[in-house]
């Protein structure tokens, strides 16, 4: 083992893959039952706040874009914190996205991927089976992203395509039957078929939808990594995340077309299932299913990329525990494999809080349980206003549009999220800020004692 940087071994195709690989895979799948939920199966109201979230993620990333055009050292997102806030600004951005954002949303799309293969099993997507496979899933997906990253690169772009196959398909070919059965005027001229699950339904819908967006930023992880980052990246955040809102919309309307509201709210995680074969047969439907795993098996591979990479983002600029450790590249794999396996081990940690948290009768934590599919989320768009404001009064030679009109409505936007989130989540907000506040804090101590 010796410190050397990582290599430039990822093109266009690749940091596009990711973005719309990360976000396109499971949350689409995973929280279209919550919003309809959320919306007591209004699905204009449901559309609205793919369409709100949507907007929210595109000018955000259009923000970051800009920045990446004039910024590129390690890991894009703490380049742009550490550039426009100050260092140790960067670095706790940074000790978030490897112990909090990154392993959470890791830890969740493995049990995600492993939840549709039950499904298609029949298991209980909570029971033993269910969570082997999630703990397989993750192990299996940070082999090869840490002994073969060229691999799980090229595996990236091949799950992109295989995912859209049947978003696309459902999208027109449920639109298509949903309009000729009458299906789907029905359920837009429908009422809310029962009662919300939330006394804000558009707050909790347009928070929910965040997990679905979510994932587009991790791309910046490979920034030092990726070939020609300050032209590559902005086109890979700006075609992909527009891409991302275009699909996701026309796949619920297309979803709406296959069976009632009420139906695909009633049936849970079975509803997808459900909706694939009434369109496409039962054989159709499951061969459809199975390209549903490969998505979110696709999307757990874009995350576990972040994931691994968490900890030398802040080890190569000599900050967090023992960053000589944490820096190391290992010479055949170029891969820094300390903090691989770290990041394997907070990765684990968190998918048995979730299982403990949400997934189980009687939680486990008490007042500390919360949802860590959503939350990390949403207190990322809180760390990126002070990041838009500092842009918007040190990028000097930007035009006004770029330096001033869109990091406005991307702070607009980072609050509508935070706002949300505290009327989706008031009941866990106390106790996730508690954890929130308690991890931070040994952030700096580790980051104290590493420099010693």
């Amino acid at each position: 083992m010796e410190e050397k940087g990582l290599q430039k071994k990822y093109g266009l195709a690749t940091a596009v893959a990711m973005v719309i690989g990360i976000v396109i895979g499971s949350g689409v799948f995973f929280k279209a039952e919550k919003i309809l939920q959320a919306t007591g199966g209004d699905l204009g109201e449901g559309i609205l706040s793919w369409i709100i979230g949507g907007i929210i993620m595109v000018v955000c990333a259009y923000v970051f874009a800009t920045l990446a055009t004039r910024h590129e050292k390690v890991n894009g997102v703490v380049d742009y914190a550490e550039d426009m806030v100050g260092t140790k600004y960067g670095y706790f951005i940074g000790w978030f996205f490897a112990v909090i954002y990154f392993p959470t949303l890791t830890s969740v799309l493995a049990w995600v991927s492993a939840r549709y293969f039950g499904v298609l099993m029949g298991w209980d997507i909570v029971g033993g089976e269910t969570m082997t496979l999630a703990a397989f899933f993750l192990i299996a997906v940070f082999c090869m992203n840490t002994l073969s990253p060229k691999i799980a690169g090229k595996f990236q772009v091949s799950t992109t395509v295989i995912k859209l196959i049947p978003l696309f398909l459902m999208a027109v070919l449920g639109t298509i039957a949903g309009l000729h059965s009458g299906i789907l005027v029905e359920n837009f001229s429908q009422a809310a078929v029962t009662t919300t699950s939330s006394q804000h339904p558009l707050f909790t819908a347009v928070v929910a939808t965040s997990f679905a967006y979510e994932g587009w930023i991790i791309a910046t992880s490979i920034n030092s990594e990726l070939k020609d980052a300050k032209k590559n990246l902005p086109k890979a955040l700006t075609f992909g995340t527009l891409f991302i809102v275009l699909t996701y919309v026309l796949y619920y309307i297309g979803l709406a077309g296959t069976v009632e509201n009420a139906v695909m709210m009633k049936n849970g995680e079975q509803g997808a299932k459900i909706a694939f074969m009434s369109v496409f047969s039962n054989i159709g439907g499951t061969v459809l299913f199975v390209f549903v795993v490969i998505s979110c098996l696709g999307t757990l591979n874009g995350l576990m990329m972040g994931c691994v990479r968490g900890l030398y983002a802040l080890a190569a600029r000599n900050m967090g525990p023992n960053p000589a450790t944490f820096k190391q590249v290992d010479t055949r794999t170029d891969m820094p494999v300390n903090a691989c396996v770290m990041g394997l081990g907070l990765a684990a940690l968190w998918l048995l809080y979730f299982y403990g948290a949400n997934l189980v009768k009687v939680p486990w934590f008490g007042w500390f349980s919360f949802d860590s599919s959503e939350l990390p989320i949403v207190t990322i768009y809180a760390m990126y206003i002070p990041i838009f404001v500092q842009m918007m009064r040190k990028e000097k030679d930007l035009g006004s549009i770029r330096r001033y009109v869109m990091p406005f409505f991307a702070i607009c936007c980072c609050l509508f999220m935070v706002v949300a989130a505290f009327y989706a989540h008031s009941k866990s907000m106390a106790g996730y800020l508690i954890i929130f506040a308690v991890i931070m804090i040994c952030g700096a101590v580790f980051n104290r004692a590493g420099k010693h």
